[in-house]
C-alpha cells in the first residue's frame, strides 16, 4: 500500500512588521488591549510590489530544498488561498511557471483558514491512490489586501505569509488521518461581501462577528480534533505536538485544555505573526521543526477552523 508523507517544509515571511503600537495610530486600540484579547504582538505585511504567487514560490523553493527534491520531479501543485493574484488564473498556475516545473496539474482551493488541511486531504488521496508520487501543497495569504484598517475588530488580527510542504509517496504511514467539515449557514459571520459575482463592486474587505466565531471555533476544534485522533487509531495522550490554527490565543488555550494536552505539547507563534489564515499551521510546523520540538516518529495534530464555516483536523506521523 502507498502512503503519503511530508518530506520538506518551507515558509516565506514578509519583512515589514506591523506592531500593536503601529495600530494605535490607526484605530482606537492599545498594545495591552490587543495582547489581552488575542495574544498578538505584531504581524507581517506584504509589500505592494510582491504578490501571493511570489510568496508561494519562495516557500516552495525552501520546501523543495529541504526535501532534496527538484522542481522537475513534482507531479502537481495545490495552493490554498483566498487572496490570489487574480480572480483567474489560479495562483497554482502562476506558481508552476515561477518554479519551472513540468507542465503538471496546478489548481487553487478556497476554504479560508482551513485551506491547507483541505489541500492535504486531496494530496494524500492522490498519492495513496497511486495517481502521483510527489506534490507541492501550499497555504498562502496576502490578507492585508482585504483588511480594513479602520475596523478594529479585524485589522488587529491578520497578517501575511506563505508556507509549503513537499508530500511524497512513502512505504511508511505519514498522514494518519484527515477529517473535514463545513457549515454554510454561518457563512456571513466571517466573509468578504463584495468582489464576487453577487456584488462585484461591493465592500471587498473581511467582515467578522467575533464573538460568534469564537464560540463555534472552540467547540468545533475540540470535536474535530478528537475525530481525527480516533480515525488515526490514537488517543489524545498519544499526541506529541498540537499545532492549532493561530487565530486567537484564547481559542488555542481553550482547545488545548479541552483536549487535556499539556502546555509543552502545544505550539504557539501567534504573537509574532497574527492570523495568517491558510499559512498559519504551516508556519508553526516549520518553526517547530527548526526549534527541534518535533522529532522522527512524533504524532502531530493540526486543527483549523475558519470562514465558511469550514474546518479540518489532521494527524501526521513525522
Amino acid at each position: 500500500m502507498s502512503f503519503a508523507k511530508i518530506t520538506g517544509t518551507g515558509v516565506f515571511i514578509p519583512e515589514k512588521i506591523l506592531s500593536n503600537k503601529d495600530l494605535e495610530s490607526l484605530v482606537d486600540t492599545s498594545d495591552e488591549w490587543i495582547k489581552a484579547r488575542t495574544g498578538i504582538s505584531e504581524r507581517r505585511i506584504l509589500g505592494d510590489d510582491t504578490t501571493t504567487s511570489d510568496m508561494c514560490a519562495k516557500a516552495c523553493e525552501q520546501a523543495l530544498k529541504n526535501a532534496n527534491v527538484s522542481p522537475q520531479e513534482i507531479d502537481g501543485i495545490i495552493v490554498a488561498t483566498i487572496t490570489g493574484d487574480y480572480i483567474t488564473p489560479s495562483v497554482a498556475c502562476l506558481l508552476q511557471d515561477k518554479l519551472k516545473t513540468r507542465k503538471v496539474f496546478a489548481f487553487d482551493i478556497s476554504a479560508g483558514c482551513s485551506g491547507f488541511i483541505y489541500a492535504l486531504k486531496i494530496a494524500r488521496a492522490l498519492i495513496e491512490n497511486k495517481e502521483v508520487e510527489k506534490l507541492l501543497v501550499v497555504g498562502a495569504e496576502n490578507i492585508s489586501k482585504i483588511t480594513d484598517y479602520t475596523d478594529r475588530g479585524t485589522c488587529i488580527l491578520f497578517g501575511d505569509a506563505a508556507g509549503a510542504v513537499v508530500l511524497e509517496k512513502s512505504e511508511e504511514a505519514g498522514i494518519l488521518s484527515v477529517c473535514l467539515g463545513a457549515s454554510g449557514a454561518e457563512g456571513e459571520l466571517l466573509y468578504v461581501p463584495g468582489g464576487g459575482s453577487k456584488d462585484p463592486l461591493g465592500y471587498r474587505f473581511l467582515k467578522m462577528e467575533g464573538k460568534e466565531v469564537f464560540k463555534e471555533a472552540v467547540k468545533v476544534i475540540q470535536s474535530n480534533s478528537l475525530e481525527a485522533i480516533a480515525k488515526a487509531n490514537l488517543e489524545p495522550k498519544d499526541i506529541d505536538m498540537f499545532i492549532p490554527h493561530q487565530a486567537n490565543l484564547r481559542i488555542i488555550e481553550a482547545a488545548r485544555e479541552r483536549l487535556e494536552l499539556p502546555l509543552d505539547k502545544c505550539y504557539v507563534n501567534i504573537d509574532k505573526y497574527g492570523n495568517t489564515s491558510s499559512a498559519s499551521v504551516l508556519l508553526a510546523l516549520h518553526e517547530a521543526i527548526n526549534e527541534s520540538k518535533i522529532k522522527e516518529g512524533d504524532n502531530i495534530l493540526f486543527s483549523v477552523f475558519g470562514a465558511g464555516f469550514a474546518w479540518g483536523s489532521a494527524v501526521v506521523r513525522w
